[in-house]
């Protein structure tokens, strides 16, 4: 039985519990007795977090049993998000980015880089004023420093950040600069598979699971020439800011979450321990963390890569 199905199961046992104790509202003991009819056995602790969610699941069920839809309706299999009479462009452009003025790498020390935006990193190694590896080697010290704080990083990829880093800084030497990207540190939201290293997706019952390949979002990256340093945290299966490991913190102010269910993602470009990081966005993953931490994240339409590339100034 996968997680899904286990959920679906809960929620009926749930409903004839409820009903047994003739009430609407699900409580702790509900969810205690519900458990048994599927034959799961929950800690305390997730006893006490289940009956919130659960009864927000049942009172978005019985508003849409409210709905009267008649039988001859189509079911909705198409989502198309343009609106009426749009059309959409044949023709790619590439984007056009605005001069920045020169800087000097003298008058920049290396550990105040961390904030810097993607084009302003970019800057500085395309015109060889700092290198990938000198980029990653900081970043990777800074989250070894503040990730543990912030209990935003599942898994460090140092080894493979530092080959990257070097293969991107031998590119961009012998004049094989692949663009704004190239070089760039970056971190992908434990979501995302990545081959030879553990993707969890924030569940304890897949803390060693390993995929043998990559997702596509980090085909892309790396034939762009980006430089991963780490796997961030999300939500128990993309949701909320919860994970096996704790509880991703707000930059801002420790004693709150980062709200999920891309968490650490937001969490660690808001702190800059990396200067983009992946997301996903279903309900709110996106938006969300990056209102209460602070960042601007990209949530385009379906099939697009979600890159949060921007902090607030």
């Amino acid at each position: 039985m996968n997680t899904k199905q286990a959920f679906t199961f809960l929620l009926s046992g749930i409903v004839f519990a409820a009903h047994a104790e003739k009430t609407n509202r699900v409580t702790k003991e509900t969810v205690a007795e519900a458990q048994k009819i599927i034959g799961l056995n929950f800690s305390d602790d997730k006893l006490e977090m289940l009956p919130e969610g659960l009864n927000s699941r049942l009172e978005t069920y019985e508003a849409l049993r409210k709905v009267d839809i008649p039988e001859g309706t189509f079911p909705a299999v198409l989502f198309n998000p343009l609106p009426v009479g749009f059309k959409m462009p044949t023709e790619r452009k590439e984007p056009k980015w605005s001069p920045l003025p020169s800087m000097v790498k003298n008058a920049l020390h290396v550990e105040d880089m961390a904030f810097l935006s993607i084009q302003e990193l970019a800057v500085l190694i395309k015109s060889k004023q700092v290198t990938s590896e000198e980029l990653t080697k900081m970043y990777l010290a800074r989250l070894k420093k503040y990730g543990p704080k912030l209990e935003c990083v599942v898994t460090l990829t140092e080894d493979l950040a530092l080959e990257q880093a070097r293969q991107a800084d031998r590119e961009v030497a012998s004049g094989k600069y692949k663009g704004l990207l190239h070089g760039i540190p970056y971190a992908a939201k434990d979501l995302l598979d990545t081959k030879g290293i553990r993707t969890t997706w924030g569940a304890a019952q897949f803390t060693n699971r390993v995929p043998d390949e990559d997702a596509t979002v980090i085909k892309k990256l790396r034939e762009a020439g980006a430089v991963l340093v780490a796997k961030t945290t999300m939500g128990e299966l993309a949701w909320g800011n919860v994970w096996f490991g704790g509880e991703t913190k707000n930059p801002w102010n420790l004693k709150t979450g980062s709200s999920g269910s891309s968490a650490g993602s937001t969490a660690g470009v808001v702190a800059g321990l990396f200067p983009f990081a992946i997301g996903s966005e279903t309900h709110g993953s996106i938006i969300s963390p990056c209102a209460i931490c602070g960042a601007t994240g990209l949530r385009p339409t379906y099939g697009r890569m979600v890159l949060r590339c921007f902090r607030w100034n």
